[in-house]
């Protein structure tokens, strides 16, 4: 049985200075490729460095309750090569350590600004173009990706276009959360960012 602290565990994926925690978890981590040991205020959460595109999450196994990564997929790339040249394929390989750490029925919380909106092309910075079908290569009973060598698999909770201010804090109310969307998607050139929520299942 999963104990209580494992299911208060929170990990932001690409948190920079200040992770995310849209479940109000009373753990929360952070990883990144950045060095943030010069950073003078003492942070209010475990840091680890680490490049996500060539190293594992630095964490074991089935250790978090939940695992966020707000405006981070569009820059792991869909293939790299490793320190020997040889061909890897970041993005699935980050989705099987995703799996890997979150516990039986732990939920991943992405928001990625998405095809066709403009925004996810305008930084070129970003290399993996998310679709409103990409997360399904991961989710069912047999994920597409395995063929790709993706370990694991998640169910769907919920996908949908909306405005990243209403994931990052998951107890906003549903009329604020509708609110922000309308005025977005009418007053502000529309949803660019799509949000996944799955759960890990094991």
């Amino acid at each position: 049985m999963t104990d209580f602290k494992m299911r208060t565990r929170h990990l932001d994926l690409g948190c920079g200075y200040s992770p995310r925690n849209p479940l109000n978890q009373s753990h929360l981590y952070g990883c990144d490729l950045l060095d943030i040991s010069s950073f003078k205020d003492p942070t209010p959460f475990e840091y680890k460095q680490a490049d996500l595109v060539r190293e594992i999450i630095p964490y074991p196994n089935d250790y978090f309750s939940s695992v966020s990564a707000f405006d981070f997929l569009e820059h792991v790339p869909r293939y790299s090569t490793n320190k020997d040249g040889n061909p890897i394929s970041p993005f699935i390989s980050l989705m099987s350590e995703i799996h890997r750490v979150l516990i039986p029925g732990g939920i991943l919380i992405a928001s990625t600004p998405a095809y066709p909106h403009p925004e996810a092309f305008q930084d070129p910075t970003h290399v993996n173009i998310i679709t409103v079908k990409t997360h399904e290569y991961f989710c069912g009973d047999e994920p597409y990706a395995v063929r790709y060598g993706f370990v694991g698999r998640f169910s769907v909770q919920r996908t949908a276009f909306e405005v990243q201010k209403n994931i990052y804090d998951q107890h906003t109310s549903f009329l604020r959360k509708t609110l922000r969307n309308f005025h977005r998607r009418f007053f502000k050139g529309g949803l660019s960012h799509l949000t996944w929520e799955l759960i890990a299942e094991k």
